[in-house]
């Protein structure tokens, strides 16, 4: 080989060397750029949940919500497996306190004293205490409509003329309301009907809440009805429909509200096996639908701390919900969950539209600067 042969051979590697690098690089940059998360992005972006329930003096869901780089959002709710209102509130307090860049909370209200014609008063003194100590919304449950009566034994809805004067007072002060009315629509379904496997466990075992069993109480179309009609009085009101606003078991339905009423959000609280049970059979439609209402979706689980949980038992248990959640909404994996029959695939939503749903709606909903 002579000199002009070798420095020849020399340039072509080097060139051949160079090409290799630049062509690695640019594949580097193109996966740092990636439209979509993957599952070893989930510790290092934002999130917020925007549904849960703090209701054990304890730090344990502080510790993995910072750990996960999880912001969150206790709600109180007059339910009677929870402690009493007044001791949610101020164990939510005392959270909130202690760390304000973490926790978050919405206030509620008693249905006590419902025919005192001083209830509306007192309950709008009560929530501006509420407010004033730093609440960020008021949450309203399935109470009403499904189990609280007035004195004569009927049922109060939601959308009764008494309740008219705390929706008042919360649209003038620009509050979001956070309401779950009826339950899911597999509840007034025959057990072989329902859509998830949960649901059919649960109702199996607890007849008495299966509401296709008490055609004396309202359907699930008089709950939405009801629902419709409290936020066609108010139409200045902030509202976030909890669980999909109860619609859960179709997204044309939840597209058709969201149509309606532009100003609302809704929550994905507990409701997440319904949808993937809809994108079993129509993965296209599920994603679809995120994209187009990227802005009107916020991310919740309904998880709660309880005074009978273990707390590392508990971390876990929240840990693990959270990364099965992100591995659906961001990325194709095949995979199983115990609500649906059948593979689960994700909907690997693009980056911009996860921020929002699991961040930036959240701070804008509850005005968080």
């Amino acid at each position: 080989m002579n000199k002009f042969t070798a420095s020849l051979n020399s340039i072509l590697l080097l060139i051949i060397a160079t090409t290799l690098i630049s062509c690695s690089h640019s594949k580097a940059g193109k996966d740092e750029m990636s439209d979509h998360y993957t599952m070893s992005d989930f510790a290092s972006v934002k999130k917020f949940d925007t549904h849960v329930h703090a209701n054990k003096q304890a730090t344990a869901f502080i510790e993995q919500a910072q750990a996960d780089n999880f912001e969150l959002l206790t709600i109180n709710v007059d339910y009677p497996d929870f402690p009493p209102i007044d001791e949610q509130q101020a164990i939510a307090l005392s959270l909130t306190q202690a760390y304000p860049k973490t926790l978050y909370f919405a206030a509620t209200f008693s249905m006590l004293n419902w025919d005192n014609p001083s209830w509306a008063s007192a309950v709008q003194k009560r929530l501006d205490k509420a407010l004033a100590n730093g609440a960020k919304a008021v949450k309203v449950w399935k109470n009403i409509g499904m189990s609280f009566r007035d004195s004569e034994q009927q049922l109060v809805m939601i959308d009764d003329a008494g309740l008219d004067p705390i929706f008042n007072h919360l649209s003038q002060l620009h509050v979001p309301v956070i309401g779950h009315q009826g339950e899911p629509h597999n509840c007034w379904l025959p057990i072989e009907q329902m859509s998830v496997n949960n649901d059919k466990q649960y109702f199996a075992a607890h007849p008495q809440y299966h509401m296709y069993l008490h055609p004396e109480m309202p359907s699930y179309e008089a709950q939405m009805l009801a629902r419709n009609n409290m936020l066609d009085k108010h139409p200045k009101m902030r509202f976030i429909g909890a669980h999909l606003a109860s619609l859960e078991w179709s997204v044309d339905a939840m597209s058709e509200f969201l149509q309606r009423y532009p100003d609302a959000t809704i929550d994905l609280a507990a409701r997440m096996g319904q949808v993937q049970a809809q994108s079993v059979n129509d993965l296209n439609k599920v994603r679809a639908f995120f994209i187009t209402y990227q802005d009107r979706i916020l991310y919740a689980t309904d998880l709660t701390h309880s005074s009978e949980a273990a707390d590392q038992e508990f971390k876990n248990s929240v840990h693990q919900k959270w990364l099965e959640d992100w591995r659906y909404l961001n990325t194709d994996s095949e995979f199983t969950v115990p609500e649906v029959d059948g593979i689960v695939t994700g909907l690997k939503l693009p980056k911009e539209v996860i921020d929002k749903i699991y961040y930036h709606n959240a701070r804008r909903v509850f005005s968080i600067n």
